[in-house]
């Protein structure tokens, strides 16, 4: 492998060198572990010179220390890059964006992880991996250096969430020490300010298939003398809420699934009785058509907003059409939809009227059965709720009439 050319990493004008390795610390007020933080990545930087002939940086992304932490860095070697936006995602999104390397490395400033640990990992980044995540249960974690409540029940519950939702297949998401080529992190487009970063990153690299490898990472108790930024109940929420608004599958999908397929049980079920195919005391009875009415009418608003948001997850670029919708592609237009709306709109007017003259007809007492109702109810509610649907996606589409995707990346299932 070619050697890269040898330059000082305190140099004025590195904007033109060509780094092969940046290493990226988040900070803020971290003057206590800087030193240890900068002594330990030079280290890793060694190492990665002497094993892969690449030359490296080290990137303090700055949040608005007061400590004196930007002067200390730059003393100490680093490189400082000034980062107003507030929270962990923040910071290193900007450190990542200004890192000068091939392959960015980054970890925590406050000495909780050994830089050293990503020297296996950048040789991952070179053997094809596009994100090398580190796994603190591989790797070892020191006693008290990871609350009960993060070890055992908030990363093994959302890491579990992450890989059924996404297929990631690693075993620690929250790791904070990781390692991506600079191809893959401009390619995925993040955006998340807060610790939710996190799981953006392996979530938008598994909806974009790019290869996911595993290296062990050691955890040691960090050298700060205040609290730690991290907020449990908080970032773990903000992890959830993201892993959820990132899965339109599962957070409208499934739900919508299943409400509409128990709404057709009980229909069926009370429409046999009420037809006297079946006898004895119903278990569905028609007064339980209300509620299948309503699940039928919000399971098709759920997929309504699962389509909504997988069109605009494949047109923002981070995720792949499915391929049964690319076959629909041609055809689903929004006058389309809207006339499959307005005939369900249509047919329910006229059970309504058919309803309300076999009413009067009887002298206006009430109905023997309100399953009709019901049913010609639900089929307006979602005839409507089609036609309302379909301006939403074309809203999303761009004012486009054409409503799927064209020329997208299909995901098969």
């Amino acid at each position: 492998m070619q050697k890269l050319a040898v330059v000082r990493r305190d140099a004025t004008d590195q904007a033109t060198l060509a780094f092969g390795v940046s290493i990226i610390m988040p900070c803020l007020n971290e003057a206590l572990s800087l030193p240890h933080c900068i002594a330990n990545a030079n280290q890793a930087l060694a190492w990665i010179e002497e094993r892969y002939s690449l030359v490296g940086e080290i990137v303090i992304a700055d949040n608005g220390s007061t400590d004196g932490s930007q002067a200390l860095a730059r003393k100490l070697g680093a490189r400082v890059v000034d980062v107003p936006t507030r929270g962990y995602g923040a910071a290193l999104i900007g450190g990542c964006q200004a890192a000068f390397g091939r392959y960015l490395l980054m970890g925590d400033a406050d000495g909780s992880y050994d830089f050293t640990d990503g020297v296996a990992m950048i040789g991952q980044l070179m053997d094809g991996a596009g994100l090398c995540m580190g796994s603190r249960f591989q790797g070892g974690i020191a006693p008290g250096a990871m609350p009960w409540k993060n070890r055992y029940i908030g990363n093994p519950a959302l890491t579990g969430i992450l890989n059924l939702f996404f297929r990631a297949g690693i075993d620690d998401a929250h790791c904070g020490l990781r390692a991506i080529t600079k191809e893959a992190f401009d390619d995925l487009g993040l955006s998340g300010p807060g610790m939710e970063f996190a799981s953006e990153m392996i979530v938008k690299a598994s909806l974009k298939k790019i290869r996911i490898d595993q290296a062990p990472a050691t955890l040691s108790v960090d050298l700060r003398e205040r609290a730690p930024h991290l907020r449990p109940w908080r970032d773990g929420w903000r992890h959830l809420r993201y892993l959820l608004m990132l899965s339109p599958t599962w957070l409208f999908g499934v739900p919508g699934l299943l409400a509409m397929a128990m709404a057709a049980v009980i229909f069926g079920i009370a429409g046999l009785y009420s037809l006297g195919v079946l006898h004895g005391i119903p278990f569905f009875g028609t007064s339980w058509t209300i509620v299948a009415g309503y699940l039928f009418t919000v399971g098709h608003f759920c997929l309504i907003m699962a389509f909504a948001t997988h069109f605009y997850g494949v047109r923002r670029g981070y995720r792949h059409l499915y391929s049964w919708l690319a076959v629909m592609g041609q055809k689903l237009t929004l006058e389309d939809a809207l006339l499959t709306g307005g005939a369900m709109m249509a047919a329910s007017i006229v059970g309504l009227v058919a309803i309300t003259v076999q009413w009067s007809s009887h002298g206006f007492i009430a109905l023997p059965s309100i399953l009709p109702l019901i049913m010609a109810a639900t089929l307006g509610a979602v005839g409507l709720q089609t036609a309302l649907g379909s301006f939403l996606l074309a809203i999303i589409a761009d004012n486009n009439a054409r409503l799927i995707p064209r020329g997208a990346d299909v995901q098969r299932l």
